[in-house]
């Protein structure tokens, strides 16, 4: 969950080939940040998967780990056939739900579609939470395996909130099953390769693949993530990071209430014994994020809200296990675990360009929160819509026309101003130490539920935020005030002066 966030909505960073399936850190210096971010650890396996605890009481989270499952959908795809050298409408570079979902939407306007991911039928490997409202919206309730009646959210050891709104994990083998087979049954081909180089020309572009095979697209669509890969940016890219550790154990027990999930747990208790974690949480904290499936079988997260440089995995780590000897949460095995790092703000693409983007690539993440997958979702028939337009139209369009109208459709003036405000929300959640944070959390869920629930699914736009800013302002304790006058003035003025050059 990033900031408000939904830590089930997060997707790793993705190796710079094009294409959804690798799950490894995006950096300059890969390796060196590979040791920051997630080190190494022993494990030790079970034939199953599943690693059972030993008895010894010094065993750590990190020896249950169990060896990592690839799991595949068991279908044929049709295959692009590249002999016949045909120019597709669309060509989809990686495999993720935002590119499955414009895949499938383009291809029921009758245009012609390719999917280009190294592993088209691997089922996707992050665990995504959702308010439920967010996937009714969608038609996508059958694809949530567990709901809740709503979540809550630990303030400190004696304040605690109920959010009265109901919140689902996404069953994330029938979401993909799901799309896959509309675009299935609309025409979609599917090629499983990487993009290693796309060349424009015209009316077309030409994306070479790692296997040899060249594709041939009039529009060409960048899904891969956090890669960007082929959308290009010119603006230094410097955004805060959101870090979490996560499980999917079976314990022994737990404290939590099985009809509502923890959507923050900011209480510090557990690290009293330990002064340097507990000073080290004091100035950047986290908090837990639980999906209680049952007595015995729990998610478990342990989040670095947004921090810039991010907090080391196994600050993290060592953080959980803290968190749940103090629960009285002993783990018995793990059936999966995730490291996740999403990069939150930071500049948008270049807009214009003729790669069009959708999803982390096209810098969609919620800047303040670190929300992707139902945003993204959403956004996908808007992207759809504007590339069956712009194809179906009569008269010839360029291809840099074309890409032209996209982009503008995915973010007009409104949706940038937006994302400017969520990006100042961002920068003063950056400031905040852990009293800060809890003061302002205190605040945010004291907000009217139109206020809290649309600034987290991104349905404000800015008249609507100003007047939830200045909301949050009045529910804000003095001392809180205080503080966001003083570390908010100068992230202020710089929305104000961006918001001030951006225009259409």
């Amino acid at each position: 969950m990033g900031t408000l966030l939904k830590i089930h909505n997060k997707i790793e960073f993705w190796t710079p080939v094009c294409g959804f399936s690798e799950k490894l850190p995006h950096f300059n210096h890969q390796s060196v940040l590979k040791q920051h971010y997630f080190g190494e650890s022993p494990k030790k396996w079970l034939r199953n998967g599943c690693v059972k605890a030993s008895s010894s009481s010094s065993s750590t989270l990190l020896e249950l780990v169990p060896e990592t499952k690839k799991e595949n959908l068991d279908f044929e795809l049709p295959l692009y056939d590249a002999s016949k050298g045909m120019v597709l409408d669309l060509a989809i570079v990686g495999g993720g739900p935002a590119g499955l979902a414009v895949a499938q939407q383009v291809s029921a306007a009758g245009l012609s579609v390719c999917s280009i991911d190294p592993s088209p039928k691997l089922i996707w490997p992050n665990n995504y939470g959702v308010w439920v409202d967010e996937f009714e919206a969608m038609d996508l309730l059958d694809c949530l395996d567990t709901t809740w009646s709503g979540a809550v959210v630990y303030i400190d050891e004696k304040l605690k909130k109920d959010l009265g709104r109901p919140y689902g994990r996404v069953n994330r083998k029938q979401l993909k099953s799901k799309m896959m087979q509309k675009c299935i049954c609309n025409g979609v081909k599917f090629h499983q390769a990487k993009v290693i180089k796309v060349v424009h020309e015209e009316s077309k572009s030409l994306l070479i693949c790692n296997d040899g095979v060249t594709i041939q697209a009039t529009v060409v669509l960048d899904a891969t993530g956090f890669s960007r890969c082929l959308v290009q940016y010119d603006k230094p890219y410097n955004p805060g990071y959101q870090v979490a550790y996560g499980i999917v154990a079976e314990v022994e027990e737990h404290p939590f209430d099985v009809d509502k999930m923890v959507f923050m747990d900011w209480r510090d208790s557990h690290l009293d014994n330990n002064p340097e974690l507990k000073e080290k949480n004091s100035k950047i904290p986290t908090f837990l994020y639980a999906m209680p499936f049952s007595k015995d079988r729990i998610f478990l997260e342990e989040t670095s809200l947004v921090a810039r440089p991010g907090v080391a995995i196994d600050d993290i780590q060592q953080r959980m296990e803290a968190r749940l000897r103090h629960l009285g949460i002993r783990v018995k095995s793990i059936e999966e675990d995730e490291r996740c790092v999403i990069p939150m703000g930071g500049p948008l693409p270049v807009i214009p360009q003729r790669v069009v983007g959708i999803g982390g690539t096209a810098g969609m993440v919620h800047p303040s929160t670190g929300y992707m997958v139902a945003r993204t979702l959403a956004a996908a028939p808007i992207v759809a819509k504007s590339i069956v337009q712009y194809l179906s139209s009569e008269g010839s369009h360029s291809g840099s026309e074309l890409s032209t109208g996209v982009w503008k459709d995915l973010w007009p003036i409104e949706r940038r101003r937006q994302r400017e405000f969520f990006c100042f929300g961002m920068d003063i959640l950056l400031k905040l130490d852990l009293p800060g944070t809890r003061k302002f959390f205190d605040a945010f869920f004291d907000l009217e539920p139109r206020y809290w629930h649309g600034f987290l699914s991104s349905r404000l736009f800015l008249p609507e935020l100003l007047v939830f800013g200045l909301s949050l302002f009045g529910h804000a304790s003095n001392s809180s005030r205080l503080e966001i006058m003083a570390k908010g003035t100068l992230p202020l003025i710089n929305m104000i002066n961006n918001l001030v050059k951006d225009r259409d």
